[in-house]
């Protein structure tokens, strides 16, 4: 189709081309170089735009001039606007903090709440990581139904028998309470004649919401004053281990009993465990001085039937003797009080290659070594037979040779940031908030 302009027309797109929207100049440009007899390839390559481009807003202005060059409104409907009031804003914000919330309950006020804050549906489904249906739909029905719509509708069939109250009630009461009488903790019977429920339906309301009321865990916080400086030194030291030195996780196994079983241990069968006697005879006790390289898994170990500084003293020799004489040595320790002794300082002052990094006070787990003394005494000692103190330090020795042979590092993953950013969130959740009437 020809493109024949009027004067008034060409003096518009002159302008139009000059402008900085450049979709604006862009159509301008095109209709410009169709109306001086361009073909729609020409004038594509000449504008450097698509042909499909070309072709559409040629049309788009054969058939209405000027006003087929603006863009069209945007297609579908409007969404309504979403404004809260005082109370749907801190009942949302209660179900979405609420830990004994229902997760699909906490997620739809979450997104009524980001909704509410002027985020686009598409950013809030990127940000919390659903789908743009998801966030659409309970936009929508926050806005017909407000609060209430954010609950299930009533499904089809035979109603439930277990109303979400009476679930809410159970999860409420195992979490912030504990049984009448001197009970520590809630058991299926107790809390079935709580609330009325059968003693199968507490257990799969608790199996569902993951409570396990009969198993406790158990943590330490350290008291060390120089806990934060102390964790940044020696997780610096398995991210980033010094050139031209060799880093040692130094600890020792104190009181290994040689155990026998009174009656001989029954082999394994099919759909039959080993089985051994609860009873045993003690034969005594050993003590294992273990270094564990980081960067190759090797481990130095000695055995000794005391535990003290004289003993450690020792060890150290042998470390000394052990490690290339060009390399400094960086041992990471923990606080017993045998590392600490003048005569182990005295010896440390001897040898200024040795350089010694102690772990915060109650903080074992910062110590890799402790890792391998707890494969040692799954593969070896929990299930060992030994009819002397000899026979199981002969055993250990061996295994120690296997490990040797073929020596795993661990691989240390987090940071010292992660470890105190981890901690301090477990802080906030245990440290019960001040209690604002009470006075100082």
């Amino acid at each position: 189709m020809e493109i024949v302009l009027s004067e008034d027309e060409r003096v518009e797109l002159m302008r139009r081309a000059g402008l900085s929207d450049r979709r604006t100049a862009e159509r301008a440009r095109i209709i410009l170089a169709c109306a001086d007899g361009m073909s729609n390839a020409g004038a594509a390559q000449a504008v450097g735009a698509a042909l499909k481009t070309v072709r559409k807003w040629r049309g788009k202005f054969a058939a209405e001039r000027l006003a087929g060059l603006e863009d069209e409104g945007p297609i579908g409907r409007p969404k309504s606007e979403l404004v809260l009031t005082e109370g749907e804003r801190a009942q949302l914000v209660r179900w979405a903090r609420r830990a004994k919330t229902a997760q699909y309950l906490a997620l739809r006020a979450r997104i009524v709440l980001m909704c509410a804050e002027g985020v686009t549906n598409k950013q809030v489904a990127a940000d919390l990581g659903v789908d743009q249906s998801t966030v659409d739909r309970w936009r929508a029905r926050f806005v017909t139904d407000r609060l209430d719509g954010l609950q299930d509708e009533p499904r089809s069939g035979r109603p439930p028998s277990i109303l979400l109250d009476q679930v809410e009630d159970v999860i409420v009461a195992t979490l912030e309470s504990a049984p009448p009488g001197k009970d520590t903790h809630w058991s299926r019977s107790s809390m079935a004649s709580r609330t009325g429920l059968s003693k199968s339906t507490i257990g799969r309301i608790w199996k569902k919401f993951d409570l396990k009321p009969h198993l406790q865990d158990s943590f330490k916080l350290s008291t060390d004053p120089q806990f934060v400086d102390k964790v940044v030194d020696v997780v610096g030291l398995y991210h980033n281990p010094p050139e031209k030195a060799v880093v040692l996780c130094v600890d020792e196994k104190s009181q290994i009993q040689a155990l026998d079983r009174s009656q001989p241990v029954l082999p394994m069968m099919p759909g039959m465990p080993e089985r051994r006697t609860h009873d045993y005879v003690r034969h005594g006790i050993t003590s294992l001085f273990a270094a564990f390289n980081i960067a190759d898994g090797s481990v130095i170990s000695e055995l000794h039937r005391r535990h003290r500084a004289i003993e450690f003293k020792k060890f150290l020799v042998t470390i000394d003797k052990t490690v290339p004489a060009a390399l400094d040595v960086y041992l990471v320790c923990d606080n017993y009080v045998t590392h600490k002794t003048p005569e182990i300082q005295q010896w440390l002052a001897r040898h200024p290659r040795f350089h010694v990094h102690f772990t915060p006070t109650g903080s074992s787990w910062i110590n890799q070594v402790e890792r391998w003394f707890a494969m040692l005494t799954d593969k070896l000692i929990r299930r060992g037979v030994h009819t002397s103190v000899q026979a199981l330090e002969n055993d250990i020795r061996d295994w120690i040779d296997t490990w040797n042979e073929n020596p795993r590092p661990f691989t240390w993953t987090k940071t010292a940031d992660e470890i105190l950013t981890s901690l301090a969130n477990y802080l906030a959740r245990i440290t019960p908030p001040n209690n604002k009437n009470e006075t100082d």
